[in-house]
C-alpha cells in the first residue's frame, strides 16, 4: 500500500462528491438547522448557570445526527458505484493496489462525514464563548464523534463492497445504522415492557379530615416493566455511546447541565431494579427523599465501551468482507456484475 495511493483514492472520490451543487445546497441547510437549534438552545439552558454546556452538547449531537442520517448514502455506493459505471476495472489494473482503493474509499466517507463537524465549528465555539464545557467534555465528546463518523463510513463502504447493486448497499447501510439507533431503541422498550414483575406499593394517607392516619399501612401490587433486564440492548445505540463516555457535569442539586449527561442519566437509570414504593404521610423525610441523578449515575456502570466494540467488530467485519470481495484476480463475482 502506498499513502500516495490512497491520497489519490481519496481526492477522486471527493472531487465527485464536491462537484455536486446539491452538496453544498446540504451543507446550508445544516448550517441554517444549527442556527435555529443553537438560539434555541440557548434559550433552554438559559436557567442553568452553564448554558454554553447545553448548547455544545446539543450541536455534536446534531453533527451526529446527521451523519446516521447522510454518510449511508456518500459511503454505500463507494465501491460498487465505480463497478457499476465501469471506472473500477480501470484503476484496478493500475499500480493502486486493493488496500489503496479500499482505504483511499473509507478516508474520502470519514472526510465526509467530518464536514458536517467542520460546518459545525462556528456554533461549538459559540457555546464554548456561553461557559460550562469543560476540557474533558471537550476532548471526549469529539473523540467519539469521530470514532462514531469513522464506523459509520467503513459499514458503508464494507456493504458497498459487498453487495453487487448501489441502491441495496445503501439501502443495507441505512438498515444497519437504523439498527443501531431506532433498533436499540425499539428492543429495550418492547423487551423491558414484556419482561415484567409484581410491585408493592405501601402508603399511609392522610384521612377525609386531612390528618394523616398513622394508625395503619394500605398496600396493592401492580406489574412493573423490567427495563433493567434488557437496558444493555442500548448500548451500542451510537448517541448512547456518545452520551454515556463523555463526562457529566452536574449542578449544585446533582442534576445534568447537558444533553450528554441527560441521556446517560436515562440509560443508567433503566439499570436500577423496580423497588416496593413506600409513602408515609406520618414520615415527611420517607416521604420525599429520592436519589439525585448524580448518585444514580455514580452506582451505575458505564456501557460506552461495550457499545463502541460491538460498532467496531460489525464495521471491521463488513470493511474486511469488501476487502476480499474486492481483491484482484477475482474468483468469483455475482452474476450480472459489470467488469469494465
Amino acid at each position: 500500500m502506498s499513502i500516495a495511493h490512497i491520497g489519490t483514492i481519496a481526492r477522486l472520490e471527493l472531487t465527485q462528491r464536491l462537484r455536486s451543487v446539491g452538496w453544498y445546497i446540504l451543507l446550508g441547510v445544516f448550517a441554517v438547522i444549527l442556527l435555529g437549534c443553537t438560539v434555541l438552545a440557548f434559550a433552554v439552558y438559559s436557567y442553568t448557570g452553564a448554558a454554553g454546556a447545553g448548547v455544545y452538547s446539543i450541536v455534536v449531537n446534531l453533527v451526529l445526527l446527521l451523519v446516521v442520517l447522510i454518510s449511508p448514502t456518500l459511503s454505500g455506493n463507494a465501491i460498487n458505484g465505480d463497478r457499476d459505471a465501469a471506472t473500477l476495472a480501470a484503476v484496478q489494473v493500475t499500480a493502486v493496489s486493493t488496500g489503496d482503493i479500499m482505504l483511499g474509499k473509507l478516508l474520502a466517507a470519514i472526510a465526509t462525514g467530518g464536514v458536517f463537524l467542520l460546518v459545525a465549528l462556528p456554533f461549538l465555539a459559540v457555546s464554548l464563548v456561553g461557559g460550562g464545557v469543560y476540557p474533558a467534555t471537550l476532548a471526549v465528546s469529539l473523540l467519539v464523534l469521530a470514532a462514531e463518523i469513522i464506523v459509520v463510513a467503513a459499514v458503508g463502504v464494507g456493504l458497498s463492497g459487498l453487495i453487487a447493486r448501489p441502491l441495496f448497499s445503501v439501502a443495507a447501510t441505512y438498515l444497519v445504522v437504523a439498527a443501531l439507533t431506532i433498533g436499540t431503541l425499539i428492543a429495550f422498550g418492547l423487551g423491558g415492557t414484556a419482561l415484567r414483575s409484581e410491585t408493592t406499593s405501601y402508603n399511609r394517607p392522610f384521612d377525609n379530615a386531612g390528618n394523616a392516619d398513622c394508625t395503619r399501612w394500605e398496600s396493592y401490587t401492580y406489574e412493573t416493566p423490567r427495563f433493567d433486564r434488557v437496558w444493555w440492548t442500548l448500548a451500542a445505540n451510537p448517541f448512547v455511546v456518545l452520551a454515556d463516555a463523555t463526562p457529566t457535569v452536574f449542578d449544585a442539586h446533582g442534576s445534568p447541565v447537558d444533553l450528554f449527561g441527560q441521556i446517560k442519566y436515562g440509560v443508567r437509570s433503566a439499570q436500577q431494579p423496580p423497588a416496593d414504593q413506600r409513602w408515609d404521610a406520618c414520615d415527611e423525610m420517607l416521604s420525599t427523599t429520592y436519589p439525585t441523578p448524580r448518585e444514580v449515575i455514580d452506582r451505575s456502570v458505564p456501557s460506552w465501551f461495550v457499545g463502541l466494540g460491538i460498532q467496531i467488530v460489525i464495521a471491521a467485519g463488513l470493511f474486511a468482507g469488501a476487502w476480499a470481495r474486492t481483491r484482484t484476480p477475482a474468483r468469483m463475482l455475482p452474476p450480472g456484475t459489470r467488469i469494465a
